[in-house]
């Protein structure tokens, strides 16, 4: 019997109404709701696949963090071409440009508001 049904990132952030004002502006995600006011908790979700924001201090950031292309979350996706475009025509800063890449995907990445690197990623 499968358990699992879903599995939700929380991600910090300082500015729970400028955050959710990106996923939804930029990335085309729905707030779900927010906690507090001002606000302290949120959750976004797209093609029902929800995010949870916290408000708290950001880690201590990584110097090597974009060199290396350290990824904050993978998401996977349906036609890669389509959604870069759309991300595209709204503004969005790629790290990483729509590409096939030698472990069979076509994807791209993203650098949101907070510096979180979002890879997004169709298997081929």
């Amino acid at each position: 019997m499968r358990m699992l049904r879903q599995i939700a990132p929380v991600f910090f952030t300082t500015d729970i109404p400028a955050t959710v004002a990106y996923y939804q502006d930029k990335l085309g995600f729905e707030c779900l709701g927010t906690w507090h006011d001002p606000p302290v908790y949120a959750i976004v979700a797209r093609d029902e696949q929800p995010i949870h924001f916290r408000c708290a201090a950001p880690p201590t950031p990584n110097p090597d963090k974009y060199g290396a292309e350290l990824l904050d979350a993978y998401l996977f996706i349906v036609d890669a071409d389509a959604l870069h475009a759309e991300y595209a025509a709204r503004g969005v800063e790629f790290t990483r440009g729509l590409a096939n890449t030698p472990w069979n995907t076509r994807e791209f990445v993203v650098k949101d508001c907070d510096g979180r690197l979002l890879a997004f990623g169709e298997s081929l």
